[in-house]
């Protein structure tokens, strides 16, 4: 399964975590991770899919060598990009913090989590939110020209943690992409578009996995 971090993550000082069911994974999650690359300075970016994903459950996911699969084609000849399967070795929900705890015995790189903003009212709800956000760095990507979306979220975490996401803050240009659109489309046949990068259209196309001929 690839569960290994790359040499190249182990030996970042500065190392992005972006998870994710990646069901497909699509150009706004290289549009993340690239702009946190550059707004943070970070040396790498690992992307972890999840096996059982807590905020999903009962929802079938296409099969784990697929979506690893997938994530490579998405990933291409960047340096600054891995993809470790350590979630999808580890048995139960894919919990943040377990990974985040994985990670760090792999490397003594300063952890920052990629996450998204539509995250953020379910984020203290999180297992062991608190040392999860004390443990890595969360990198929060929101559309520029947003008003920053923290909300409830900061007023239900400690100050500390609250003001780490507050700093975390990344507001970048908008990318229309969603997993839930492309597999609809590509289960009726439509054109995914630009948000379906060509050399996973011809892997789902060649493999049927989203009930694409």
């Amino acid at each position: 399964m690839r569960a290994r971090l790359a040499d190249v993550a182990r030996a970042a000082r500065r190392l992005g975590v972006l998870g994710g069911s990646f069901d497909p994974p699509h150009a706004g999650h290289l549009h993340a991770a690239q702009a946190a690359r550059e707004a943070f300075a970070l040396d790498h970016v690992v992307l972890v899919p999840a096996a059982l994903p807590p905020h999903k459950p009962g929802r079938a996911l296409a099969g784990a060598e697929d979506r690893l699969a997938l994530l490579e084609l998405l990933r291409g000849e960047r340096a600054w990009l891995s993809v470790s399967g350590l979630e999808l070795e580890r048995a139960g929900p894919s919990y943040t913090i377990d990974t985040v705890r994985a990670l760090a015995r792999e490397t003594d790189a300063e952890l920052f989590l990629i996450i998204g903003s539509d995250n953020l009212p379910g984020l203290p709800g999180w297992r062991e939110a608190e040392e999860l956000l004390a443990r890595a760095q969360p990198i929060v990507i929101q559309r520029a020209g947003e008003a920053p979306a923290l909300g409830d979220a900061a007023r239900r975490l400690s100050p500390a943690a609250a003001e780490r996401l507050r700093a975390g803050l990344c507001a970048v240009a908008p990318v229309e992409a969603s997993s839930s659109e492309l597999r609809r489309r590509l289960a009726l046949g439509q054109d995914p578009g630009p948000a379906l990068p060509r050399a996973l259209r011809e892997y789902i196309e060649r493999t049927g996995i989203y009930g694409a001929a």
